[in-house]
């Protein structure tokens, strides 16, 4: 892989911040089998979702229904934006704190990864990689977070890089360049580490780049597979694809967010992304495999065993890369998914059959899904330079964002953004680095609103619903004091009732969210962390608040201390 520029060298801000320097040895003893049973430790959250199974639940109960009024901030880490930053766009704070053991390990934009006292928010080391100022980024300078295993910390950067840090120190262990920053690949993810692989997905399939997974050794950085969410010609899949020309190597598919991992079944599930061009089925005849679906991937050598396709030939921009939660229902292996084309899809997570779909959102005119998954297109962009609108828009009923299962309530909570778009088709020739999507799109800015909404799996219909005025734009948290803790554009974070959606608790944190709260204990003590910072492609979901304050800053909560 050839680099793409010389970024020069980072600054080692860590020897100016007045930091500690080094962080306790905790993350030693983070195994493969301490992560088989990552919810057996309540007091941490040691994978990008709190678990394998993706369910964003924690046991912990101490901060319950009856106590969570009296929510109070117990510290707050100020990472300081200021400055210019890599590619176009702004940045968006969107990481998920990963908490091993009373330390808490944290990324930002720009390459910035933080180890930080868990209890106190001193800050115990802090690295910054090297990004060019000019990388290509669609939908932001954001990254969602890191893994922990074997005493190293594993991260991905904007200019398509997994690195490996000296979870003790900050310095960096190995570098290893993953995709071709100058076609416009970058990498925003948490790296999903399974057995001994850090498993990454790649970004950009908005410049018609090619989508890939990437496995590689945990200790020696090395490569280990590869499988493309594209088929080449001869290879299953790609009579999806015209059979002349070059449309599968500009596909799409990228698999831009972490995925879950069965280990009984040894299988992990990853959502792909929208083909490309986006809107332009023209140049790109055919289901288009496999993009829009969920991979279910063999870990051990990257081989796709089953996939089921949400939207066959994508003319919305409804990619599926937002989770796939793992959860049993009358002893049946299940998984959920909300998909960008506002449709609540029930799956076995054995063979990819579908068990249930059924519309999580208000507003649906792109088409129809029936109960049996047949799709029946009705508004797509189809003639050069005329304007069509659907609901949901481009953003979808939910982004990127995750949604939570509760095992005490076995409800799903969805945050829903209810907002369309006008989209006018305007045919563009492929150019590599250069946007490939196919069309001019106009959000809606004024006719649009958003809630946490629950879902009961076992029939698809909604148990309730916490109403918005704009769309909810951030990962939910569950939790076994029966609480569903949600942060709004505006500012609010907020705590509802997991049962009945009853408005429990809010927080003016003073910017907009877009991350993933997690929760964890060190002395016993229960602890609700979230990254707040707005920017990032605000633009494509929620134009009203481009001027709303963009903030840097997480905050973590606590009860108040017995006196």
């Amino acid at each position: 892989m050839t680099e793409y520029i010389e970024a020069g060298h980072a600054v080692d801000h860590g020897s100016l911040s007045g930091g500690a320097g080094s962080a306790p040895p905790v993350a030693q003893d983070v195994t493969y089998e301490r992560l088989l049973q990552a919810r057996s430790e309540p007091q941490n959250w040691l994978t990008y979702y709190g678990a394998y199974d993706g369910k964003r639940f924690s046991p912990l109960d101490q901060i319950n229904t009856e106590n969570v009024n009296r929510l109070t901030p117990a510290w707050v880490f100020q990472t300081g934006a200021a400055g210019m930053h890599a590619g176009p766009s702004t940045y968006a704070f969107e990481a998920a704190p990963i908490v091993v053991d009373g330390v808490m390990f944290l990324s930002g934009w720009d390459g910035w990864i933080w180890a930080l006292d868990a209890k106190t928010g001193q800050e115990l080391w802090r690295y910054k990689h090297a990004i060019p100022y000019d990388t290509s980024l669609c939908c932001g300078n954001v990254n969602r977070g890191v893994a922990v295993a074997k005493g190293k910390v594993f991260a991905v950067t904007l200019n398509a890089h997994v690195i490996a840090l000296d979870a003790e120190t900050g310095t960096q262990v190995w570098d290893r360049a993953y995709g071709d920053v100058r076609a416009g690949e970058s990498a925003t993810l948490a790296p999903l580490v399974v057995k001994d692989l850090v498993v990454v997905g790649s970004a950009g399939g908005e410049f018609g780049v090619r989508g890939h997974l990437d496995a590689f050794d945990m200790e020696s950085g090395e490569r280990v597979w590869r499988t493309y969410t594209v088929p080449k010609p001869g290879e299953p899949g790609a009579e999806t694809w015209p059979q002349d020309g070059e449309a599968w190597a500009r596909g799409g598919a990228n698999t831009w967010v972490t995925g879950t991992f069965d280990p009984e079944l040894n299988l992990m599930y990853w959502g792909t992304g929208n083909p490309a061009p986006d809107f332009d089925g023209g140049v790109r005849e055919g289901d288009n495999l496999y993009t829009d679906s969920v991979i279910a991937v063999n870990p051990d050598n990257g081989q796709i065993e089953w996939h089921y396709q949400y939207n066959p030939h994508d003319l919305w921009d409804y990619d599926s890369t937002m989770e796939h939660i793992l959860f049993e229902q009358d002893g049946r292996k299940l998984l959920g998914h909300f998909n960008k084309n506002g449709y609540f899809f029930v799956l076995d997570r054995t063979n990819g059959e579908l068990v249930r779909v059924a519309p999580f959102v208000d507003r649906i005119t792109w088409g129809e899904i029936d109960a049996n998954g047949r799709i029946t297109p009705k508004v797509y962009p189809e003639k050069e330079g005329e304007p069509v609108h659907f609901w949901p828009g481009p953003a979808g009923g939910k982004e990127w964002t995750h949604a939570a299962y509760s095992p005490r309530t076995q409800l799903f909570y969805v945050p829903v953004q209810d907002v369309g778009a006008e989209v006018t088709l305007r045919r563009r020739e492929f150019r590599e680095s250069i946007p490939y999507w196919g069309a001019g799109v106009v959000v809606d800015s004024t006719d649009m609103a958003g809630s946490v909404s629950a879902f009961d799996p076992s029939t698809g219909e909604e148990v309730w619903r916490w109403h918005r005025e704009v769309p909810m734009c951030a990962s939910v948290l569950a939790t076994a004091g029966d609480l569903v803790f949600a942060g709004e554009p505006t500012g609010e974070f907020n705590a509802l009732d997991a049962r009945t959606g009853e408005h429990l608790w809010h927080f003016q944190t003073g910017c907009g969210h877009h991350s993933s709260p997690t929760t964890y204990s060190v002395d016993g003590r229960q602890y609700i962390a979230v990254p707040v910072g707005w920017g990032a492609w605000v633009e494509g979901f929620l134009p009203g608040l481009l001027g709303a304050p963009h903030g840097d800053a997480l905050f973590v909560f606590a009860l108040p201390e017995e006196a």
